[in-house]
């Protein structure tokens, strides 16, 4: 069995500045609520080698792992995926970038299986993602369109 949740976000900005800002990886600590640092670990090619570190929970635990990310400019899209995974057998995300009616959708598909050691399966999982992706997509739309205010 795996998980698969999925989510779209219309950002009303010019598709330039909404590729650029969310594949700045060194900014993602301002773009999203929950990470506090990014360190690029290295480069091939287009693969960018990254550790993410999370805020501390509300155990005070700080979470990190390591994960790829490779853009493609041309189509507007990324695939990413964990490398330490921890939880996870396999976590993958696909990123899609779409012009829509003055804006950008942005949709992200997030496919995975949780590691069976740990106390909760796919579907607990699938649940809080939606709920956390709402939140990131929210706050992504909000500084993204800041942004787009500003120029």
């Amino acid at each position: 069995m795996s998980g698969r949740t999925e989510a779209a976000v219309v950002i009303v900005a010019p598709m330039d500045l909404v590729w650029d800002m969310t594949n700045d990886l060194e900014s993602w600590p301002e773009l999203f609520t929950e990470y506090a640092k990014v360190e690029i670990l290295g480069h091939e090619g287009e693969t960018v080698r990254f550790r993410l570190t999370m805020h501390p929970d509300e155990n005070g635990s700080v979470h990190a792992w390591v994960s790829e990310r490779t853009p493609d400019p041309k189509s507007r899209t990324v695939r990413a995926r964990r490398v330490e995974s921890h939880a996870f057998d396999y976590m993958n995300i696909f990123w899609s970038y779409e012009e829509r009616h003055g804006g950008v959708e942005m949709r992200w598909v997030q496919e995975f299986h949780v590691n069976e050691a740990m106390s909760y399966g796919d579907e607990e999982m699938a649940a809080h993602l939606r709920k956390n992706t709402a939140i990131q997509m929210a706050h992504i739309k909000q500084r993204i369109e800041e942004a787009a205010g500003r120029r």
